[in-house]
């Protein structure tokens, strides 16, 4: 995805700039194109020759310099720009952005530039949160920019609260979301993710080795290409994506109502989530306590949240579902696809080096009543894509 494109950095006079050097490198290491650009004041907090060793190209900083290639370079470098990121940006550079001022080279650019647009503001909590410069915020939102909503903690000033710039990681990815076509834009997808657990009693319960990555990477799929994401999960390790609606989950019927309270509404339904067929008949508030002799815990069955959601299907509603296998994968899984009434199935087999629980790659098979498509080994970040790519090819 960052192959090639051109992404400008512009950092303002903050104490955060120096977790901009963090970023350069993250996005020089998948092949992007970097420019930064500083302020005067930016170069308080760190030296461009930094952002030059990091990115292979010359740091700009004075709108005059005459040491380069004859062009008027805001204006050139603004028509190459895939992405404009700035950050930190301080209040002063986004009241100047808010109003269309462009007195540096910074600016300049940023005012040259139509391509997307994000500001990841970074100052004292009391200035973020001064009228005024919530008034500028919105006038950068009105205008199309996108503004990240800064982090909690502690601060440079010694205060602690709002304002702090979110970590290189996250500013990572929103460049990502920028980039992705928006063909998913509108459309309303339920995802549910990772393993349930069903109590037994305060200490004990019935759960799988499900961890949520299959999911996770599809919620984070469909927001990335503008999806409006629902993610249902039972309980993962796994920080939900940025900009998907998260519903945390324990149990199959948590699951089962949660999913209900919103699948009506939802265009597309992708559950892959490990939802657990049985849970015992009875629990205990106390802790059961170890016997010499044997014990048997009496099972019932879970409610079928995806026979459920096919027997209520709404027209134009797309169905999917995930079958794990470990022997007839395709005839269990076809199976699964009538009964169940889904679209599609994703098919995998538990058996399959580098498929199934808590790998970072998956093997898996898309099976719908006309196709059978099976993919190679992926990244579970491409499975997801594919899945989405087939999905919106159909629906």
């Amino acid at each position: 995805m960052l192959q090639g494109k051109h992404i400008v950095l512009g950092v303002t006079g903050s104490i955060a700039a120096y977790k901009i050097a963090s970023l350069a490198s993250m996005l020089k290491k998948q092949g992007a194109d970097i420019t930064v650009i500083m302020t005067p004041n930016a170069t308080n907090f760190i030296n461009p020759i930094t952002f030059e060793t990091l990115t292979g190209n010359k740091c700009l900083v004075d709108t005059f310099d005459r040491n380069f290639q004859f062009s008027v370079e805001h204006v050139s470098l603004a028509k190459q720009t895939d992405v404009f990121l700035l950050a930190p940006a301080s209040a002063n550079v986004i009241a100047k952005a808010a109003h269309g001022l462009a007195d540096d080279m910074l600016t300049t650019t940023l005012l040259a530039c139509q391509c997307p647009k994000i500001i990841a503001p970074a100052m004292n909590t009391r200035m973020y949160q001064n009228p005024i410069v919530q008034d500028n915020i919105k006038t950068l939102q009105h205008y199309g920019m996108e503004v990240i909503t800064p982090a909690v903690g502690y601060l440079a000033c010694g205060d602690t609260g709002e304002g702090k710039m979110p970590e290189p990681e996250l500013l990572y990815e929103f460049i990502l979301k920028a980039l992705y076509p928006k063909d998913m834009a509108g459309v309303r997808v339920l995802v549910t993710a990772g393993p349930t657990r069903e109590k037994i009693d305060p200490v004990r319960y019935i759960s799988n080795h499900s961890t949520g990555k299959m999911g996770y990477a599809i919620a984070k799929a469909a927001m990335m290409r503008g999806g409006e994401v629902t993610l249902v999960s039972g309980k993962t390790d796994i920080t939900p994506p940025m900009g998907v609606h998260t519903v945390d989950v324990l149990s199959a019927a948590d699951m089962a109502q949660a999913v209900k309270a919103c699948a009506e509404t939802q265009d597309i339904i992708i559950k892959a989530a490990a939802v657990a067929d049985y849970r015992p008949r009875h629990t205990t508030d106390e802790k059961m306590k170890k016997k010499d002799s044997d014990l048997c815990i009496e099972l019932e069955r879970t409610e079928d949240i995806l026979g459920f959601l096919g027997a209520n299907k709404r027209e134009g509603q797309f169905l999917c579902g995930f079958s794990m296998e470990t022997e007839n994968m395709i005839e269990n899984s076809r199976s699964k696809l009538d009964k169940k009434n889904l679209d599609l199935i994703v098919a995998n087999n538990l058996k399959e080096k580098g498929a199934g629980f808590g790998t970072d790659t998956n093997i898996v098979t898309l099976l719908s009543k006309e196709d059978t498509l099976q993919l190679p080994i992926l990244s579970k970040d491409e499975v997801a894509h594919r899945l989405l790519d087939y999905i919106m090819e159909h629906r």
